[in-house]
């Protein structure tokens, strides 16, 4: 069992990643409004939920989050990648997967530069950057400024809305 700071667990909102003060990232190389895309998947809300869990559905096309410490995929550490359950669409690999302790997969770096977007997220009264996927905008997580080298970004994504393929 890990112990978290209760300092760490107050800070935790509804939001499901720790609260951080205000943060309107800009990310070099990265789109900051859905990319146009010859591949993009386009579909009805009807559509969407024959595809996905409930869960899925709420975090990935409500920009949901689930509870800290209780989504799939947080302690794998097999090398491989991640992809976006809704289309497919790999995201992000274990490489730069490392231990935030904040409950959610984190990552420092994305698959690539293109394979996500990023947005300001203004819910819950915060400001903060919501991750999404390039391919279908679906909602993957939110981005802080206070990861590990060499980025210095902590993806903290929800796994609940990835697949994990070993390498």
């Amino acid at each position: 069992m890990r112990w978290i700071p209760l300092s760490v667990l107050a800070l935790v909102g509804l939001t499901g990643c720790v609260a951080m003060p205000a943060q309107d990232l800009k990310i070099a190389g990265v789109a900051n409004s859905s990319p146009k895309r010859k591949d993009k998947v386009v579909l009805s809300d009807a559509e969407w939920k024959k595809r996905l869990t409930p869960e899925q559905y709420k975090i990935l096309r409500g920009s949901g989050t689930e509870p800290a410490f209780c989504g799939v995929n947080l302690h794998i550490k097999e090398e491989g990648t991640y992809s976006c359950v809704g289309c497919g669409n790999p995201v992000f690999k274990t490489s730069s997967k490392f231990d935030s302790g904040t409950g959610w997969p984190s990552f420092y770096q994305p698959f690539s530069a293109a394979s996500i977007w990023i947005e300001k997220d203004t819910s819950y009264g915060m400001i903060r950057t919501s991750v999404n996927c390039a391919k279908c905008d679906g909602h993957l997580g939110h981005v802080f400024d206070d990861g590990p080298k060499p980025t210095g970004l902590r993806y903290c994504i929800n796994g609940t809305v990835l697949t994990f393929k070993k390498k």
